[in-house]
């Protein structure tokens, strides 16, 4: 096998190695069936048993109970943030949502579109152009909203919320495409947890939903077209149309793997190992690698933003690490700088790498 490059790209992001060659394995014969599991029906007893699986490692892995569904749907989050209100927010409902970044901004948008002044802001810091979380002094919920949006992890600016915000039992809905399953929590205050696998738990195509059976009671969706009503995939165990199965076969892999090396607990001192790398590495050269959040309990243990000095330095700085068999760490665009995205499937090992290139660089060109 050549040499598998650091993947520190944000997404479609690494998937862990096991997981990959599991499915080099069974590519071209899938369980003695003599065809790829693309090939086969998804109404097959070979792609059941992988479907039923991913579903369940799902519920083990972050021991969901009983009172919540598993769907694994297509169109990422962009077409849950549409499905949401017009699935839960008809007859007048209310709604709040916290503005942190990009993807958040782009959900509240959606849901006025459908809902108007019925979805509230309820905190952002786009005046501080998202460098930090809305602190709990500056978050204001309506009594009678149904539920509080906001979402976990900003993969663009790179906060994280460590503690979920205080809506003072007002249900949360959450868009963790970037930062699900990177430790263990209680699900019990969420009616709805959903994103796109492609960051953290496998390929692009394949959208996990997690939602509690009173939010699924909520909905009134009589005259939405099928395919965007909630109750008819949860009904349909995923297989109302036909599924991504290639993507879910994936997830089964990358799932299956997290739990052979210990779960989430594992997978959480993992990731804090991480960020204790990679931000000491920055905290040491305040004046040569500069965070782009500004405040230190807010920093994203997924990814991770900074700048150098100058342009020039940026573009060297990316162009040597790529040299050195690290790829992805062009900042988004409307930032620039350095991203670093350090999900699941980026190893310890991967970071001290990265972290010895900017001590080495940071002495020679600082």
């Amino acid at each position: 096998m050549t040499k598998r490059a650091i993947n520190f790209y944000a997404g479609p992001a690494g998937l862990p190695l096991p997981a990959l060659e599991r499915a080099q394995a069974e590519l071209l014969d899938f369980a003695g069936t003599g065809m790829s599991v693309m090939e086969i029906s998804h109404r097959s007893k070979e792609y059941d048993a992988v479907h039923e699986e991913a579903l369940s490692l799902v519920r083990e892995l972050l021991d969901l109970p009983k009172n919540f569904k598993v769907m694994l749907l297509q169109g990422g989050a962009h077409l849950t943030f549409g499905m949401i209100p017009l699935n839960l927010l008809q007859g007048g409902r209310k709604a709040d949502y916290i503005l942190t970044g990009n993807w958040s901004e782009k959900a509240y948008q959606d849901a006025r579109l459908i809902a108007g002044d019925r979805v509230k802001v309820a905190g952002s810091t786009k005046d501080l152009h998202y460098s930090r979380l809305p602190k709990a002094s500056e978050l204001s919920f309506q009594k009678d909203s149904a539920f509080v949006h906001f979402t976990s992890n900003n993969t663009v600016e790179g906060t994280q919320f460590k503690e979920w915000p205080d809506t003072g039992g007002i249900p949360y809905i959450c868009d963790m495409s970037s930062d699900i399953m990177w430790r263990p929590f209680d699900v019990s205050p969420f009616g709805l947890i959903y994103g796109g696998a492609q960051k953290n738990l496998g390929p692009s195509g394949v959208t996990l939903l997690i939602m509690r059976d009173d939010f699924l009671d909520m909905c009134e969706d009589q005259n939405l077209p099928t395919y965007l009503r909630f109750r008819v995939h949860a009904e349909k165990n995923s297989l109302y149309n036909t599924p991504p199965t290639f993507g879910i076969y994936l997830l089964r892999n990358v799932l299956a793997h997290n739990k052979a090396i210990g779960g989430l607990k594992v997978m959480e001192e993992q990731n804090r190992r991480k960020g204790e790398l990679l931000y000491g590495c920055i905290d040491r050269h305040p004046g040569f690698y500069r965070p782009f959040v500004t405040e230190t309990a807010d920093r994203s243990l997924m990814n991770v933003d900074f700048f150098l000095p100058t342009e020039e330095l940026t573009d060297l700085f990316v162009k040597e690490a790529k040299t050195n068999g690290m790829v992805g760490l062009k900042g988004y665009r409307d930032i620039g700088g350095i991203r670093v995205s350090t999900y699941n499937a980026v190893s310890v090992e991967n970071v001290e790498t990265l972290v010895a290139f900017m001590e080495d660089f940071a002495a020679r060109k600082g």
